[in-house]
């Protein structure tokens, strides 16, 4: 897996380290192994909620699925435990990310029957829909949502100046939208013509509200082909981030002996820049570019 277990703590010896590397590291075939089987119960788990709830009415299958539920919500405990178990910073681990995705992926199950009383305060139903959080375990296993995760980090500045773009154009239009058609179309304040604004540029147009005035319809026209090339802008943005990423994973980093340049690919036995026959790449794991 790709968890920062560095900031952990690796066990040096002994059966922590050995549950260590089943449990944190996927380069081993059991914690390959461990890995796969964890996300097969990770979406049988989801998949109990959803047929549970279809079916909560039906008090003949309802023991069933509580024995599901409470088979997954064990092993889970289990797993949690053994994770807090086998690192040197276990409160590294359970304030993490992973962590209290782990920790919300059993809790719901065990407040429901420790604090029965929680019917006065809150529906136990809602509880267990919070089960569909360990969905989100999955993100541990893959590493394309790490890529991704990524390359929305490395994007953030710029995606936040488009937003505030973005939030500037309906604040401006929403306002002269409730200026121009006011409350007796509909456009009874200014955050309810903010709102009609956010729908339609992005091109949602629940209708609920409507212009009813031909400049605002006008307006409203200036904003749906404007709301096309808007939402093309983050992807683009992400798009890039993904493609210099997977380029950089590609780069071996080495010079070249005649002009100095690094920016090779892995696989090159030549300098692209001047034909310089390039030193072999002796990065662990990656094989060396033939000649």
């Amino acid at each position: 897996m790709t968890l920062a277990t560095a900031d952990l703590g690796r066990p040096a010896a002994g059966w922590r380290l050995r549950l260590y590397t089943i449990v944190f590291e996927s380069d081993t075939e059991a914690g390959r192994r461990f890995d796969r089987w964890l996300i097969v119960l990770i979406l049988f788990s989801v998949g109990v909620v959803m047929i549970d709830s279809t079916l909560a009415a039906d008090n003949r299958i309802a023991p069933v699925f509580d024995v599901l539920e409470w088979f997954v919500t064990l092993v889970f405990t289990l797993e949690y435990a053994v994770r807090i178990a086998c690192v040197r910073r276990p409160w590294r681990y359970v304030l993490s990310f992973y962590g209290i995705v782990d920790l919300l992926a059993i809790l719901p199950t065990w407040l429901a029957i420790l604090w029965p009383e929680a019917h006065a305060l809150i529906d136990v139903r809602i509880l267990r829909l919070l089960r569909v959080f360990r969905i989100l375990k999955l993100s541990a296993f893959l590493d394309e949502y790490h890529m991704l995760g990524r390359a929305l980090y490395a994007s953030r500045r710029k995606i936040l100046v488009f937003l505030s773009v973005v939030m500037m154009i309906v604040v401006v239009l929403g306002s002269l939208m409730y200026v121009v058609e006011g409350p007796e179309h509909g456009f009874s304040s200014v955050p309810t013509s903010i709102y009609w604004a956010i729908t339609t540029l992005t091109t949602v147009g629940f209708g609920d509200i409507t212009p009813q005035t031909g400049l605002g319809r006008l307006i409203s026209s200036l904003m749906m082909l404007l709301g096309w090339g808007t939402l093309a802008v983050p992807t683009g943005i992400v798009t890039s981030e993904l493609t210099a990423q997977q380029f950089e994973l590609r780069r071996s980093g080495r010079a070249c002996p005649g002009c100095g340049k690094s920016d090779h690919l892995r696989a090159a036995a030549y300098c692209q820049h001047c034909g310089t026959q390039l030193p072999p790449d002796t990065i662990p794991g990656q094989p060396t570019a033939t000649r």
